[in-house]
C-alpha cells in the first residue's frame, strides 16, 4: 500500500515538474485603447479594447472615459522583402 502511494506521489511530482519545465508563458497582448472607470483620475483601468467605440460602449452609463494605451506598440512590422539578385548578361 505504501509503495503504491509513494509511486503515485512520485509520478504526480514528476508530471508537474515536466509540465512546468516545458510550458511557455503566454505573451501579453496589448490593445490600443484603455477604459478609465470612475473618472479620468481615479477608479479602475482596463486596457483591453481594440477600438475607441468598443471602449466608449463599455464605460457608457457607468462613468469614465477612454484614452490611448501608452504601452501599445501596434502590429509588428512586416518582414523585409528580400533583395532580388540581378544577373548581368555580358555578351
Amino acid at each position: 500500500m505504501h509503495k503504491q502511494l509513494f509511486a503515485s506521489i512520485a509520478l504526480t511530482a514528476f508530471a508537474a515538474l515536466a509540465i512546468s519545465t516545458f510550458a511557455q508563458p503566454a505573451g501579453a497582448i496589448e490593445y490600443p485603447w484603455c477604459a478609465q472607470y470612475g473618472g479620468m483620475s481615479d477608479g479602475g483601468r482596463n486596457c483591453g479594447f481594440s477600438t475607441y467605440a468598443q471602449c466608449m460602449a463599455t464605460v457608457s452609463g457607468i462613468g469614465g472615459g477612454c484614452e490611448h494605451n501608452l504601452f501599445y506598440q501596434g502590429p509588428g512590422e512586416p518582414p523585409a522583402k528580400r533583395a532580388r539578385k540581378r544577373h548581368s548578361h555580358d555578351g
